[in-house]
């Protein structure tokens, strides 16, 4: 029986533990330097009960449930599938609900602004503000770069490294190298190593990064 910990494997790792009397079934969802999320299936259940009419009907229920082990779990993978990307905390979402009220009040302003007559003067003004040139002919540099995520800055560092890092030296080179900056986070390297782990699993071949040993990355590009 091979087994391996927790934190070797990916997300979406199905496995085995035996354990005294019984053998759980379950699947990694989640794994950083931290703790390990899984989910565990337990034992399917028969229920009978009597509808309204007077007949017994019965079914089988299954359900799982999610739990927290210590990533050095040792278990006996079995197989393997990707998890959906809606399983993973959406972010994205989060940040999409953030700026639609954002976008309302831009509307509501335009709709104030189109009852007291000042929308036409306001668009002629945006206009020619626009097509004002500039003394020296040229489009004003943009000083203010778009700030790059944390994950695009690991990459970055790892694909400019000489060897496979672990996320915590990953971290302090962002931070050297003025890529990336925690923003006050308690553990971003436990964080960066959940997101390297979930486009690995996700993207398969096609992911930026490589895990080499336990606990440490090198770049796939």
């Amino acid at each position: 029986m091979l087994t391996r910990r927790l934190d070797e494997l990916l997300p979406g790792t199905t496995f085995r533990l035996e354990g005294p009397g019984e053998v759980l079934v379950g699947t990694l969802v989640d794994v950083n330097e931290c703790e390990a999320k899984v989910r565990i299936a337990t034992p399917a259940t028969s229920v009978r009960f009597e509808d309204r009419t007077g007949n017994v009907r019965e079914f089988r229920s299954c359900r799982s449930q999610i739990h927290f082990w210590a990533p050095a779990t040792c278990v006996e993978p079995i197989s393997f599938r990707p998890i959906p990307k809606e399983d993973f905390p959406m972010s994205a979402t989060k940040t999409e609900s953030t700026r639609k009220p954002a976008a309302k009040a831009t509307t509501k302003k335009a709709a104030s602004a189109k009852r007291t007559g000042d929308a036409p003067r306001a668009k002629k003004a945006k206009l020619q503000a626009t097509d004002k040139p500039r003394a020296n002919g040229k489009p004003k540099a943009d000083t203010n770069p778009k700030p790059i995520s944390a994950l695009e800055a690991a990459a970055k560092v790892l694909a400019e490294a000489k060897g496979p890092m672990n996320t915590k030296e990953m971290i302090d080179a962002m931070a050297a190298q003025g890529l990336w900056k925690s923003p006050g986070g308690k553990t971003p390297h436990a964080t960066l190593y959940s997101a390297i782990l979930r486009e690995i699993g996700t993207k398969g071949k096609e992911a930026r990064f490589k895990k080499t040993e336990r606990g440490k990355f090198t770049s796939n590009t």
